[in-house]
C-alpha cells in the first residue's frame, strides 16, 4: 500500500480476529512505533504485548479488579464485561508514554510522542493488511491497572491498541471536506 493511499483510507476496524501479526509483519509495527517524532530525543514509550488467551485474559482480571476498586457494587454483568474487554482481538498493546517530569521537554510533548507511536504502528498494521483500534477509557487512567502493569509514577498509558485481522471487509468510509477543517491564516 502507498503511503497516500494509507493516509487517507486508514480507519479503525473495532471486531477483529486471529491472526494478529507475528513475525517479520509484528516487527514492522514496532519499528514503526519508534520512528514518532521525539522532542529531545527522549524515547518517552514503552509496550506491552499482551497476546495468548492467558495473558489477554489475566489482563481482563485486572480490568475486573480495577473496576471492584472504583466501585465495590459493581454489577456482575459490568464485571464481566470489564473481564472480557481484551478478549475483543487476538492482541492488545498496552502504549505507556515513559514521562521524565525532570527533562527540559513539557510532559505534554512527550505524551505526545507516545500517542504518536500509537497511531504508526496502526497505521502500520492496516499497510500490511491487518486491523487495529486504539481504545482509551477509564482503565487507561485507572491507578490499579497501572501498578498492576507495574508503571512508573509519572507513567501515562496513552492507549489500548487492539490488533489483529478484520472480522469482515473494512468498508472505507467517505472522506471529509477539508474546506470544513482548515482556514487560510
Amino acid at each position: 500500500m502507498d503511503a497516500i493511499t494509507l493516509l487517507t483510507t486508514r480507519q479503525s476496524c473495532p471486531r477483529l480476529i486471529e491472526p494478529a501479526p507475528q513475525g517479520e509483519a509484528l516487527e514492522l509495527i514496532k519499528q514503526a512505533a519508534l520512528r514518532v517524532p521525539d522532542h529531545g530525543a527522549l524515547r518517552p514509550w514503552r509496550f506491552l504485548i499482551v497476546q495468548g488467551k492467558s495473558s489477554l485474559e489475566r489482563l481482563g482480571d485486572i480490568f475486573a479488579e480495577a473496576a471492584v476498586e472504583d466501585d465495590p457494587t459493581i454489577s456482575n454483568d459490568l464485571l464481566e464485561r470489564a473481564r472480557q474487554l481484551p478478549l475483543r482481538a487476538p492482541m492488545v498493546i498496552v502504549c505507556i508514554a515513559r514521562c521524565n517530569s525532570e527533562s527540559k521537554i513539557p510532559l505534554h510533548e512527550q505524551i505526545q510522542s507516545a500517542a504518536c507511536s500509537v497511531m504508526a504502528m496502526q497505521q502500520a498494521a492496516f499497510a500490511l493488511g491487518y486491523g487495529g483500534i486504539w481504545r482509551t477509557g477509564m482503565y487507561a487512567e485507572m491507578e490499579f491497572v497501572k501498578q498492576s502493569l507495574e508503571l512508573g509514577e509519572d507513567d501515562e498509558i496513552v492507549g489500548f491498541l487492539y490488533l489483529g485481522t478484520p472480522a469482515s471487509e473494512v468498508r472505507i468510509r467517505a472522506g471529509l471536506d477539508p474546506a470544513d477543517f482548515f482556514a487560510e491564516f
